[in-house]
């Protein structure tokens, strides 16, 4: 490990297993699925009409009116009322560093217009007879698309004037958003950073777009509990959701100094691209395999002194395969001791906020000596042969924990995250 120490002392989530961390962290805990019907679209003549919707989210509570929510979008909302409740739980307000000292890295899907706006202002203008009615749009409809709407209020609410990053590869999101931010601190560039991700590719447009590319499953829309099925030989793809997961990274000394509550410690970070095809990972498990190699080599601990995997595992055929034969490229006689598990399975494939929940679920098998469980592993595919803790939950003590998220167009990164080394 290499430069600064940088720990973690807040986080915050909104998911479908529950719109505040420590209710995600419990549902992860307790194997609950956040899996349901779809009811943001009427989605009854669509092939696949259920996802991991966030639920019962009020934004004007979650974010205060003072933020406007109704300036950002769905996917922003989330994002800033997870980092709103870092900053809380990290006991971090404007002050508590000066403001060229510190950042925001944020991962999100890129800002796109809404294709129903687009619809509803050709309407408009058929209907009007006016080629200029599109004007009558607000001009907050611009901005709202806009990626970094989101992390700019969020570095409005930590006075922020240090390295402000915004990332937008796919599923990779959040985990390169941290690995950047554990950077910027490692090299001084930072003291402290607000890092994590999020997402909500549940429109109708996104729904339809993932079902054209046969990455969805189709085959459980009338048992959405068990639709998402990483590792099981009767995995069919992923199921979609949706959330928002941030997390405050500090040097280690600066934290300690203020004397804040230090959860865990990021330990290390790879990132490659294998670039093979677009949607598919490498049967041989290329790419992922050097990004998990140079996190692990980064944190020091060497393969033996990883005890937990949190998964990209998604449930889509290509995918659990490839990670498992990375995972045993890597580890060798090591990945037979490994637990695994995908949070996937519980909340679905949240995309760019992906990653934030597998941080979390790291950070909690770590506090807690608990591994969640991979839900609906009910037959083994016989090429899958590790050991992915089905259905329930394992008391097991964990020191550290790679953290992988795998991203179309071929985009890997891995980090390490492990029990904060007080006597060192």
């Amino acid at each position: 490990m290499t430069g600064r120490r940088v720990v973690i002392t807040g986080f915050g989530a909104v998911t479908p297993l529950g719109n505040d961390a420590g209710s995600t962290w419990r549902g992860l805990r307790d194997g609950r699925s956040g899996i349901g019907p779809l009811t943001l679209f009427d989605a009854a003549e669509f092939p696949v009409r259920i996802a991991g919707q966030v639920r019962d989210f009020d934004a004007r509570t979650a974010i205060g009116a003072d933020h406007k929510p109704g300036r950002f979008t769905r996917a922003g909302q989330f994002g800033i009322a997870a980092g709103l409740e870092a900053l809380r739980h990290a006991g971090v307000r404007p002050g508590t560093y000066e403001p060229d000292d510190c950042g925001v890295s944020l991962g999100a899907s890129v800002g796109r217009p809404d294709l129903q706006l687009l619809v509803d202002i050709g309407q408009l203008r058929r209907e009007s007879g006016n080629p200029e009615a599109f004007l009558a749009q607000s001009p907050h409809q611009v901005l709202m698309d806009d990626q970094n709407l989101p992390l700019s209020a969020l570095v409005q609410a930590v006075d922020a004037r240090g390295p402000a990053i915004g990332v937008s590869t796919a599923c990779a999101g959040s985990a390169h958003a941290l690995g950047e931010a554990f950077r910027c601190i490692q090299e001084g560039d930072a003291e402290l950073m607000l890092a994590g991700g999020h997402d909500s590719l549940t429109s109708w447009c996104d729904m339809l777009g993932f079902s054209l590319l046969g990455a969805m499953t189709d085959r459980h829309n009338d048992d959405p509990q068990h639709a998402s099925r990483p590792f099981d030989d009767d995995r069919s793809g992923f199921v979609v959701g949706e959330g928002g997961v941030v997390f405050v990274l500090e040097e280690r000394d600066a934290a300690l100094a203020r004397g804040a509550t230090v959860h865990a410690e990021l330990l290390g970070y790879g990132s490659t691209l294998n670039a093979w095809r677009i949607t598919d990972s490498p049967p041989d498990g290329s790419g992922a395999d050097q990004a998990m190699e140079r996190a692990v080599e980064e944190a020091g601990t060497g393969t033996g002194g990883i005890d937990y995997v949190v998964a990209h595992g998604t449930g889509t055929p290509g995918n659990d395969l490839s990670e498992t034969v990375a995972l045993k490229k890597v580890f060798g006689e090591d990945a037979a001791r490994l637990v695994i598990s995908s949070p996937k399975s519980m909340a679905g494939h949240l995309t760019a906020a992906g990653a934030g929940l597998n941080v979390l679920a790291a950070i909690g098998a770590i506090r807690e000596s608990v591994v969640p469980p991979t839900l609906n592993l009910d037959t083994p595919d016989r090429r899958l042969d590790l050991d992915y803790v089905p259905h329930v939950a394992r008391r097991t003590p964990v020191r550290a924990a790679l953290v992988n998220a795998f991203a179309f167009g071929g985009s890997n990164t891995s980090l390490v995250v492990g029990a904060h080394r007080e006597d060192t």
